[in-house]
């Protein structure tokens, strides 16, 4: 019976300021750090032990990922990175700050495009000096891969891939797995897990530095979830 953990990266410096981040790679606040060691402290007391882990290219999940493997003395197990587990990019919204983008939209609508499945955010071309094309860490992508802005579904057809070329080949064969990523590609991975329904999934939220665990049986049916308490 394989385990899966999911954690998103404890609260980032953007996270505090209240502004969308997206792509955008900014660092992990000072609660951020110690939610990330406390999840680790939570996973050593569960017993829980991996043999692989994932993150993004991301460094708020990366450092997430480290600290909850160095608090319970797994920093050693294998590691994959994958801009494809990165957060949903957030388009002409990134470095925007919520409170002041709702005040401009109004609520309804900023809300439409933090929760929503499948409305888009205003894009990000690609010629603009924030855009990932200009990333060293995006170089070997096709140019017209890297997005401009998207929304869960998007999220979620760019997550799979990855999931079922990386992710479930390792829990079909019986290994345990953590992924450290962002809020939205950690949404997109349990609606396909729970088979969470288009118009449920507004409604998921996932906690900064909050594991989840799943219980699989052989054929990655979920037989159980729970949460590990901060």
């Amino acid at each position: 019976m394989a385990k899966l953990v999911l954690i998103r990266h404890g609260q980032s410096e953007w996270n505090l300021s209240n502004q969308f981040t997206g792509w955008v790679d900014v660092d992990l606040s000072e609660k951020g750090v110690e939610e990330a060691k406390a999840a680790g402290k939570k996973v050593k007391e569960a017993g829980l032990q991996f043999d692989y882990a994932f993150t993004s290219v991301l460094t708020r999940a990366i450092k997430t990922l480290h600290y909850v493997l160095e608090e319970s003395d797994q920093l050693w197990i294998p590691e994959t990175k994958s801009w494809r587990l990165n957060e949903r990019h957030y388009g002409a919204l990134q470095g925007l700050n919520k409170k002041e983008t709702a005040e401009k939209y109004g609520d309804d609508q900023v809300h439409i495009w933090r929760r929503s499945y499948d409305v888009l955010p205003p894009l990000l071309s690609a010629d603009d000096e924030g855009s990932a094309v200009n990333d060293r860490r995006y170089a070997d992508l096709d140019p017209n891969i890297v997005p401009g802005g998207e929304n869960l579904k998007v999220t979620l057809e760019r997550v799979m891939p990855f999931w079922e070329d990386e992710i479930a080949p390792k829990l079909l064969d019986g290994k345990n797995v953590i992924i450290a990523a962002h809020g939205n590609s950690l949404r997109a991975l349990s609606k396909y897990i729970e088979q969470i329904s288009d118009d449920d999934i507004m409604d998921l939220e996932m906690a900064t530095g909050e594991p989840v665990v799943y219980d699989f049986d052989e054929k990655l049916n979920v037989l159980g979830k729970e949460k590990l308490g901060k």
